[in-house]
């Protein structure tokens, strides 16, 4: 608290542009009354330092009914792939998985939008439509949902549709709120480590939903071989300093290995 008092003392001796300057560090690192409130200084903030900005990712997660994991299935390829194949909709199939280890019954759906425009125009478009009608029967397999809205980090573009075969592993990381802009610089220093053995799909960070969380995804042929990769990444300079800082921005962390279904774009 006595930091930023001394800080806005500051800010009212600086010239015009010395102070707007000192303002936004302000508001950066701390945010301004009111957007504290709103609790939502911190994504607006980001979405302009680390975020790609062409595209808007929703990630869809529906745990399933034991019972109804194959009638889901029929349900997911029917609803999504008519979604994929909507030119009107612009709507794009980045993976479809089912978790293998980690929650079980539950899948996760990615889709790519044309920014926060475009996922506006696809919702309307949804409303009383065929898609409407075969989600209604999609979620009758289910024991809950949830969706979240994520910008790609700019430094780290999702990859395009791909047939490598093998497992995804699905990272995600609830950080420390205000966390962000460091999570993503020092993770970004050390990414290069990692990247000599296996190449990222893609990394996220959360802007509607469940917030202050981010996600990367990594394909490898099987866990063995995800093994083998991360051990050597451990022997390279730069990457144990990357996991040590990291974790010490997050609350915690959760790894989920997953297949891709049958029509997923990624598999």
């Amino acid at each position: 608290m006595l930091a930023r008092h001394a800080l806005r003392r500051a800010v009212t001796t600086l010239p015009r542009a010395s102070a707007q300057r000192a303002i936004s560090v302000q508001s950066l690192l701390h945010g301004s009354p009111d957007a504290q409130q709103a609790g939502d200084i911190e994504v607006q903030q980001h979405s302009r330092l680390v975020a790609r900005g062409k595209y808007l990712h929703a990630f869809e997660v529906h745990r399933v009914k034991p019972g109804n994991v194959e009638e889901y299935k029929q349900a997911a390829e029917k609803y999504y792939t008519g979604l994929r194949d909507d030119k009107d909709l612009k709507v794009k199939l980045t993976g479809n998985w089912e978790t293998i280890i980690g929650e079980q019954d539950t899948f996760y759906h990615i889709l790519e939008y044309e920014n926060y425009a475009g996922f506006d125009k696809a919702l309307e478009k949804m409303r009383g439509s065929e898609h409407a009608q075969a989600y209604k029967a999609l979620v009758s397999h289910l024991t809950s949902r949830s969706s979240q809205l994520n910008q790609e980090f700019a430094f780290l573009p999702t990859v395009p549709p791909q047939e490598r075969g093998g497992i995804f592993e699905l990272r995600t990381y609830q950080l420390n709120p205000g966390t962000l802009l460091e999570w993503e610089s020092t993770w970004r220093r050390g990414i290069d480590a990692r990247k000599k053995f296996v190449s990222p799909v893609g990394a996220w960070y959360a802007q509607v939903g469940r917030l202050h969380q981010v996600h990367h995804m990594w394909q490898y042929p099987n866990l063995e071989t995800r093994k083998e990769m991360r051990e050597q990444a451990w022997q390279l300079d730069g990457w144990a300093d990357t996991v040590f800082k990291t974790a010490q921005l997050a609350k915690f962390m959760d790894s989920y290995i997953m297949l891709p279904l049958p029509f997923s774009p990624l598999k």
